[in-house]
């Protein structure tokens, strides 16, 4: 025997294993070690990772530095092939420990208490810390693994140095003696003798008091995966060209194993990417590592739990009893989970699970080997569970799993209204494509269904078709049926009514509906609110669109109050997205709130990509862009147009033209604006009753083709009007701006002079108007009539100042006679300097940012506040709002309160600062009215 100064450190062997080559370094008394000593210096000293199979190594720095850090204890717990063992390896040669790491496998044929420990012993007799402080022990029938312990810690009770003791495969220690007497050397070891455990599941050592006290560091299986950065680079090293590998890290979920061997099998392969997109636990490397290292390790009962379970997405104890038959299933997968078996918990109860996508698939293709007939009926028998216990989309995904047509639209067309009052759309679209094509023709509740579905996807006309085979398929309905088809087909074509824009037929089917829902309630609770608040906000929605009208609002602000009583988020965040545009006209900041309302509630619940979400998106566009701030309009505006649709939502499409087309407008891009203007003019034709926005969508078209010079296009286009609408308000306001192009400014007037005395009114005056005042302003100063052109400016600028609309005045430029005006007294010196300096061309004033909490206004209070940055008294506000001096003044005592403030300007400051009023340049303050 040689003695401990004449023995070898290390000797360093190359093997060729057919799976890749490995730099393999023996260590007496402690084995082999793939990557570690001389020869695999350049690799360790990178932290880098050989990996069987790899033909490469992959770096794991983050995690290297986890297993050297403060803590005594280190445990790597995770299921096999997850790469505890080379990273420990890897470890070890990244941080130079090859003298100071005692290296202790625990082979499955190695449970003999006596022969661990003197493998413990050995290894740390191996290093340069414990060689000079361990004693040998001789092998003998009655050694005792407690003498050892003792005789451990009485050794090493002068370590002053480093010493690392590595146990590899922890829960293959056999009897329970063993690991107690490991507890009790890992408590009472000396400070520098530190442990790192790796383990397939946890063991019982008492490491919870070392949690407790912060001395322990857990690296579990969720760290172990591979990124898609470290697939790639693992791809790479094993030569395998493989540009974007998320696929196969989503299949593996990281599984190092997994990676390896989907590397060894895509060597050579002719078609990496579809190989990636195939591979699965049935794989052939794949499967076989999963039969030995799990599946063929479990007992005959678990094992028919796991097959029989194998065909759900999720499992409870509950299911798992229901489909094997047994008892027990519970705490059968929780002990598996807690073994690292491939088994999740999906709840911080550890009531639900799921297998790992790999092996879920391995058994899955066991179960079918095994017992190929009995499939459907687990499926079958899982559909009833998830049905009785409330979980519609599940039951209806087994139905289809065991083919039983009838049962699963039964199930889906049982539970799509709340599914679609809960916003999942895209849950029933995924769902309606399961059924095979030619069923819809013979269920009338399916052809419904299709009916929504391509309402949510788009298309107006495929619905209408489905639309029609539903109604002639009511007949065939059995009797206790035709009632609820009958509520299917209400709600369908309520939402196509208010789709096309017909608030007559949304009206009718609105009634129909609800007295078909007070008829059902005592069967569904609850079901006709739900359906009220929808036919509430859809009736809303239809009237705004086509005749902005108050009722429109009133309905609006109805169905969201419902749906917050009732506790529906989806039909409150679709009501918001519109309110917000019928509130636009008459205060910017009350518009704005609702949209960013309705887009948090879609952000909250994943609802981004919703058509209302659009909406949302196109009125906060809106908003900035009449502001004259382009470049914060632009991102909203993209979004709605990722979002809207013509085929489902024309109206809204209508809206999204025409915001582009003021945005484009205020960026001086001419042409783009007239594009845009010209885009919303063939979808009248989809919509059932004419938008209110159309006049000023040809209002605008008109101006923008006078701005590119275009005076006899845009005469031809007036000309293409019927005399009714050209009398309207809004296109004799582009009848000035040509008049004006044409160098004709009395004709301007004559064409304003309907429209600014009230003869000729226009829907939701607001921004209109102003642009109308803007224009005689200019008409007038040309004319010579300074007076006349002051009084019409400051009339604009009264009716901009509330909620900073400078559209009209950026497309309508005058600086000079803005100029005149504010050296000849105005109320709005503030507002004045803030349009000069957009026309000259500097930038917008950066946003504050979201406003803080704060009480929130009433829509009364808002419309007082919108007066209050103008030299109006409190008698001519109420004069202008129609209500008594009391009640502004007490709205005013109601702002201070809610703003925090005690004066008139202070208020009108703060709420600048807030939002709710357009911001303004410090410069040239208005002189406020106290």
């Amino acid at each position: 025997m040689l003695h401990r100064a004449e023995e070898p450190r290390y000797r360093t062997v190359p093997l060729a294993l057919p799976q890749g080559g490995w730099v393999v370094t023996y260590f007496p008394h402690r084995g082999i070690i793939p990557g570690v000593g001389p020869d695999a210096g350049s690799d360790a000293d990178t932290g880098r990772v050989a990996g069987p199979g790899a033909g490469g190594m992959v770096a794991r720095p983050g995690l290297s530095g986890r297993l050297g850090g403060p803590a005594r204890v280190t445990v790597v717990s995770a299921p096999p092939g997850s790469g505890k063992t080379v990273l420990l390896r890897s470890w070890i040669g990244q941080a130079g420990l090859a003298d100071r790491a005692g290296w202790v496998p625990v082979g499955r044929s190695e449970r003999d208490p006596q022969q661990f420990w003197l493998s413990v012993l050995a290894a740390l007799r191996g290093t340069a810390p414990g060689s000079g402080l361990v004693r040998a022990v001789t092998a003998a029938p009655d050694l005792d693994g407690w003498a050892i312990v003792e005789r451990l810690l009485t050794d090493l009770a002068p370590l002053e140095d480093r010493l690392w003791l590595v146990i590899d495969d922890v829960h293959e220690l056999g009897p329970a003696e063993a690991l107690r007497q490991l507890e009790l050397l890992v408590m009472r070891a000396p400070p520098d003798l530190r442990f790192v455990l790796a383990t397939r599941h946890d063991v019982r050592l008492g490491l919870h008091r070392l949690r407790l006290e912060g001395e322990l560091t857990e690296i579990r299986e969720p760290d172990l995966r591979f990124t898609v950065d470290e697939a790639r680079e693992l791809f790479d090293a094993a030569g395998v060209k493989l540009p974007d590998p998320a696929l196969l890290v989503e299949r593996t979920e990281g599984w190092a194993a997994g990676l390896r061997l989907a590397a060894l099998s895509l060597a050579g392969h002719p078609d990496p990417a579809r190989f990636a997109a195939e591979f699965s636990g049935s794989e052939r490397t794949v499967a076989d590592y999963l039969l030995a290292e799990v599946l063929e390790r479990q007992s005959q009962e678990v094992r028919r739990l796991m097959l029989r379970t194998s065909v759900l997405e999720r499992v409870n104890g509950e299911l798992a009893d229901l489909l094997t038959g047994s008892r027990g299933g519970e705490r059968v997968l929780q002990d598996l989970e807690a073994a690292n078996a491939f088994v999740v918990a999906l709840d911080s109860r550890r009531s639900w699970f799921r297998y790992h996508h790999l092996f879920a698939d391995l058994l899955q293709l066991e179960l079918r080997r095994a017992a190929p007939g009995g499939v459907a009926g687990l499926h079958q028998a899982a559909s009833a569970w998830f049905a009785a216990h409330g979980y519609p989309v599940e039951a209806v995904r087994h139905a289809q799993a065991a083919q039983d047509w009838r049962l699963a639209a039964r199930l889906l067309a049982d539970h799509w209204p709340g599914l679609h009052l809960d916003g999942q759309a895209a849950t029933v679209h995924e769902l309606l494509a399961g059924f095979p094509a030619d069923l819809a023709a013979a269920d009338a509740e399916l052809a419904s269904l299709l009916a929504a579905d391509e309402l949510a996807q788009g298309s107006l006309e495929a619905a209408e078709r489905y639309l029609g085979l539903a109604e002639r398929g009511p007949a065939s309905v059995v009797a206790d049926r035709r009632e609820h088809v009958q509520v299917l087909l209400g709600v369908v074509r309520l939402l196509l009514a208010r789709q096309r824009g017909n608030p007559a037929a949304v009206v009718d089917e609105a009634r129909r509906l609800q007295a078909m829902a007070h008829a059902a309630e005592a069967e569904q609770p609850g079901r006709c609110e739900e359906l009220r608040a929808l036919a509430l906000i859809s009736l809303g929605t239809a009237e705004f669109w086509t005749a902005a009208s108050e009722d429109g609002n009133r309905h609006l602000k109805q169905g969201v109050a419902l749906a917050r009583q009732i506790g529906r988020p989806y039909l409150e965040f679709t009501g918001l997205a519109y309110q917000a545009v019928t509130a636009l006209d008459r205060s910017y900041a009350r518009a704005v709130e609702y949209a960013r309302q309705a887009i948090e509630l879609a952000r909250r619940h994943g609802w981004t990509d919703d058509p209302a979400a659009g909406v949302a998106c196109v009125l906060l566009g809106a908003a900035l862009a009449w502001r004259g701030r382009p470049e914060e309009a632009e991102p909203w505006v993209q979004r709605a147009e990722r979002t809207l649709r013509a085929g489902a939502e024309p109206a809204a499409v209508v809206g999204l033209h025409y915001v582009r087309g003021v945005l484009e407008l205020v960026r001086h891009r001419d042409a783009d604006a007239l594009a845009a203007f010209r885009a919303a003019e063939p979808l009248a034709g989809r919509l059932a009753a004419p938008h209110y926005l159309f006049p000023r969508t040809r209002s605008l078209l008109v101006q923008a083709l006078v701005r590119l010079g275009g005076t006899e296009r845009a005469e031809r286009a007036l000309a293409e009007l019927g005399e009714q609408d050209r009398e309207r308000g809004e296109i004799r306001i582009a009848i000035a701006a040509l008049r004006l192009a044409q160098d004709d400014p009395h004709a301007a007037t004559v064409a304003l002079a309907p429209v600014l005395n009230g003869c000729t009114p226009i829907v939701h005056q607001g921004t209109p108007l102003a642009h109308a005042f803007i224009l005689e302003a200019i008409a007038r100063d040309t004319l010579g009539d300074a007076g006349a052109a002051g009084r019409a400016l400051e009339r604009a600028l009264d009716l901009a100042e509330p909620d900073g609309a400078l559209s009209p005045f950026l497309l309508n430029p005058a600086p000079g006679l803005l100029e005149r005006h504010a050296r000849h007294g105005t109320a709005h010196a503030a507002l004045i300097a803030e349009i000069l300096s957009l026309l000259a061309g500097q930038a917008p004033a950066p946003p504050t940012g979201p406003p803080p909490p704060l009480e929130a206004l009433s829509d009364s209070e808002i419309r007082v506040l919108r007066y209050l940055p103008t030299n109006l008294t409190a008698p001519e506000i109420a004069s202008e709002l129609y209500v008594s001096r009391h009640t502004v003044k007490t709205h005013m005592r109601n702002l201070y309160a809610k703003l925090g403030t005690h004066r008139r300007a202070d208020t009108v400051a703060r709420a600048r600062a807030l939002g709710l009023l357009a911001p303004s340049s410090l410069k040239g303050q208005a002189k406020l009215a106290g």
